[in-house]
Protein backbone atom coordinates (compact mmCIF):
# COMPACT_ATOMS: atom_id res chain seq x y z
CA UNK A 1 0.00 0.00 0.00
CA UNK A 2 1.52 3.46 -1.18
CA UNK A 3 2.09 5.84 1.81
CA UNK A 4 -1.06 8.79 1.69
CA UNK A 5 -0.21 12.38 0.43
CA UNK A 6 0.46 14.28 3.69
CA UNK A 7 -0.83 17.82 3.42
CA UNK A 8 0.70 20.18 6.18
CA UNK A 9 -1.67 22.86 7.41
CA UNK A 10 -0.28 25.76 9.30
CA UNK A 11 -0.75 29.18 10.34
CA UNK A 12 -0.93 32.03 13.09
CA UNK A 13 -3.07 31.39 15.86
CA UNK A 14 -7.03 32.55 14.89
CA UNK A 15 -6.10 32.54 11.31
CA UNK A 16 -8.66 29.62 10.46
CA UNK A 17 -6.34 26.44 10.57
CA UNK A 18 -9.43 24.62 11.75
CA UNK A 19 -12.19 25.73 9.36
CA UNK A 20 -9.61 24.86 6.57
CA UNK A 21 -8.91 21.08 7.98
CA UNK A 22 -13.21 20.88 8.25
CA UNK A 23 -13.51 21.36 4.45
CA UNK A 24 -10.96 19.37 3.75
CA UNK A 25 -12.82 16.37 6.25
CA UNK A 26 -16.29 17.34 4.18
CA UNK A 27 -14.13 16.23 1.31
CA UNK A 28 -12.91 12.53 2.19
CA UNK A 29 -9.77 13.97 3.53
CA UNK A 30 -8.23 12.33 6.81
CA UNK A 31 -7.24 14.90 9.16
CA UNK A 32 -5.24 14.95 12.36
CA UNK A 33 -5.23 17.85 14.34
CA UNK A 34 -1.52 18.19 16.43
CA UNK A 35 -2.84 20.59 19.20
CA UNK A 36 -5.43 17.88 19.93
CA UNK A 37 -2.78 15.29 19.97
CA UNK A 38 -1.12 17.63 22.40
CA UNK A 39 -4.00 18.09 24.51
CA UNK A 40 -4.40 14.04 24.84
CA UNK A 41 -0.74 13.98 26.02
CA UNK A 42 -1.69 16.82 28.52
CA UNK A 43 -4.38 14.81 30.02
CA UNK A 44 -4.15 12.87 33.11
CA UNK A 45 -1.84 9.98 32.86
CA UNK A 46 -0.58 11.61 29.69
CA UNK A 47 3.17 11.47 28.46
CA UNK A 48 3.81 14.92 28.55
CA UNK A 49 2.28 15.44 32.10
CA UNK A 50 4.98 15.03 34.33
CA UNK A 51 8.03 16.28 31.78
CA UNK A 52 5.74 19.78 31.94
CA UNK A 53 5.16 19.84 35.67
CA UNK A 54 9.28 19.14 36.10
CA UNK A 55 10.06 22.30 34.20
CA UNK A 56 7.23 24.78 34.89
CA UNK A 57 6.01 23.53 38.70
CA UNK A 58 3.77 21.76 40.43
CA UNK A 59 1.30 24.75 39.77
CA UNK A 60 0.66 23.72 36.69
CA UNK A 61 -1.25 20.76 37.37
CA UNK A 62 -4.70 20.65 37.42
CA UNK A 63 -6.75 18.81 40.28
CA UNK A 64 -7.76 16.32 37.85
CA UNK A 65 -4.13 15.37 37.21
CA UNK A 66 -3.82 17.25 33.94
CA UNK A 67 -1.92 20.38 32.97
CA UNK A 68 -3.46 23.48 33.48
CA UNK A 69 -3.49 24.99 30.11
CA UNK A 70 -4.38 28.69 31.08
CA UNK A 71 -1.87 28.01 34.12
CA UNK A 72 0.34 27.47 31.50
CA UNK A 73 -0.47 29.61 29.14
CA UNK A 74 0.55 32.84 31.39
CA UNK A 75 3.95 31.18 31.96
CA UNK A 76 5.19 30.58 28.36
CA UNK A 77 3.50 34.01 26.97
CA UNK A 78 4.92 36.01 28.82
CA UNK A 79 8.78 34.41 28.82
CA UNK A 80 10.15 34.25 25.53
CA UNK A 81 12.65 31.25 27.00
CA UNK A 82 10.12 29.53 28.91
CA UNK A 83 7.78 29.24 25.72
CA UNK A 84 11.13 27.28 23.89
CA UNK A 85 11.15 24.93 26.37
CA UNK A 86 7.73 24.30 26.42
CA UNK A 87 8.38 23.58 22.43
CA UNK A 88 11.66 21.43 23.12
CA UNK A 89 9.63 18.82 25.65
CA UNK A 90 6.11 18.65 23.54
CA UNK A 91 7.52 18.53 19.83
CA UNK A 92 9.00 15.26 19.73
CA UNK A 93 6.29 13.59 21.32
CA UNK A 94 3.41 15.26 19.50
CA UNK A 95 5.20 14.68 16.02
CA UNK A 96 5.61 10.87 17.07
CA UNK A 97 2.20 10.59 17.94
CA UNK A 98 1.04 12.10 14.30
CA UNK A 99 3.36 9.97 12.38
CA UNK A 100 1.96 7.13 14.02
CA UNK A 101 -1.04 7.95 13.52
CA UNK A 102 -0.16 8.62 9.59
CA UNK A 103 1.77 4.78 9.20
CA UNK A 104 -1.48 3.34 10.47
CA UNK A 105 -3.65 4.95 7.95
CA UNK A 106 -4.95 3.95 4.32
CA UNK A 107 -6.56 7.18 4.04
CA UNK A 108 -5.29 8.76 -0.15
CA UNK A 109 -5.23 12.08 1.68
CA UNK A 110 -4.49 13.15 4.96
CA UNK A 111 -4.19 17.06 6.37
CA UNK A 112 -2.11 17.69 10.00
CA UNK A 113 -3.46 20.71 10.99
CA UNK A 114 -0.24 22.45 13.77
CA UNK A 115 0.36 25.97 14.72
CA UNK A 116 4.28 25.82 14.79
CA UNK A 117 4.32 22.94 11.75
CA UNK A 118 7.23 24.43 10.11
CA UNK A 119 9.34 25.24 13.65
CA UNK A 120 8.51 21.81 14.71
CA UNK A 121 10.36 19.94 11.97
CA UNK A 122 6.91 18.16 10.95
CA UNK A 123 7.05 19.83 7.65
CA UNK A 124 9.72 17.85 6.75
CA UNK A 125 7.25 14.76 6.29
CA UNK A 126 4.47 16.89 4.70
CA UNK A 127 4.12 16.45 0.53
CA UNK A 128 2.75 19.84 0.62
CA UNK A 129 2.46 22.71 2.97
CA UNK A 130 -0.04 25.11 3.56
CA UNK A 131 0.08 28.50 5.28
CA UNK A 132 -3.46 29.74 6.58
CA UNK A 133 -3.29 33.58 6.62
CA UNK A 134 -5.78 36.60 7.12
CA UNK A 135 -5.86 40.22 8.09
CA UNK A 136 -4.09 41.04 11.55
CA UNK A 137 -7.61 42.89 12.57
CA UNK A 138 -9.91 40.31 11.87
CA UNK A 139 -7.26 38.07 13.52
CA UNK A 140 -6.95 39.80 16.68
CA UNK A 141 -10.80 39.88 17.06
CA UNK A 142 -11.09 36.20 16.37
CA UNK A 143 -8.49 35.25 19.17
CA UNK A 144 -10.08 37.67 21.53
CA UNK A 145 -14.06 36.41 20.77
CA UNK A 146 -12.79 32.56 20.61
CA UNK A 147 -10.52 32.35 23.78
CA UNK A 148 -11.90 35.29 25.92
CA UNK A 149 -9.33 37.23 26.15
CA UNK A 150 -8.64 41.04 26.66
CA UNK A 151 -7.52 42.95 23.53
CA UNK A 152 -3.48 42.90 25.98
CA UNK A 153 -3.74 38.89 26.27
CA UNK A 154 -4.88 38.82 22.47
CA UNK A 155 -1.84 41.06 21.70
CA UNK A 156 0.89 38.71 23.84
CA UNK A 157 -0.30 35.63 22.31
CA UNK A 158 -0.26 37.36 18.67
CA UNK A 159 3.17 38.69 19.69
CA UNK A 160 4.16 34.65 20.94
CA UNK A 161 3.67 33.92 16.94
CA UNK A 162 6.23 32.59 14.42
CA UNK A 163 7.34 35.01 11.75
CA UNK A 164 5.11 35.15 9.04
CA UNK A 165 7.54 36.02 6.18
CA UNK A 166 9.29 32.85 7.05
CA UNK A 167 6.38 30.62 6.64
CA UNK A 168 5.65 32.41 3.54
CA UNK A 169 9.10 31.28 1.95
CA UNK A 170 8.47 27.81 3.19
CA UNK A 171 4.79 27.45 2.46
CA UNK A 172 3.76 25.69 -1.01
CA UNK A 173 0.42 27.20 -1.03
CA UNK A 174 -1.44 30.53 0.72
CA UNK A 175 -4.46 30.67 1.67
CA UNK A 176 -6.14 34.04 2.60
CA UNK A 177 -8.87 33.30 5.24
CA UNK A 178 -10.27 36.89 5.72
CA UNK A 179 -13.32 36.66 3.78
CA UNK A 180 -16.45 34.49 4.23
CA UNK A 181 -16.85 30.67 4.46
CA UNK A 182 -17.89 30.21 0.89
CA UNK A 183 -14.99 32.03 -0.51
CA UNK A 184 -12.73 29.66 1.54
CA UNK A 185 -14.32 26.81 0.37
CA UNK A 186 -13.27 28.06 -2.98
CA UNK A 187 -9.60 27.92 -2.26
CA UNK A 188 -9.46 24.97 -0.32
CA UNK A 189 -10.70 22.68 -3.11
CA UNK A 190 -8.66 24.25 -5.65
CA UNK A 191 -5.39 23.36 -3.68
CA UNK A 192 -6.75 20.03 -2.94
CA UNK A 193 -6.73 19.40 -6.53
CA UNK A 194 -3.26 20.89 -7.08
CA UNK A 195 -2.06 18.24 -4.58
CA UNK A 196 -3.64 15.29 -5.92
CA UNK A 197 -1.91 15.56 -9.01
CA UNK A 198 1.09 15.27 -6.99
CA UNK A 199 3.29 11.63 -7.39
CA UNK A 200 3.14 9.92 -4.68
Amino acid sequence: MSRPIVIGVTGGIATGKSSVLAILAEHDVETIDADTVYHQLIAPGGSLVVPIADRFGRDTIAEDGSIDRRALAGIVFADRQALADLDALTHPAVIAAVNERIAHSDAELIAVDAVKLIESGMADDCDSVWLVVCDPAVQKARLMARNGLTAEEAELRLAAQPNETERRARADIVIDNSGDLPSLEQHVVAAMHVVKQLPN
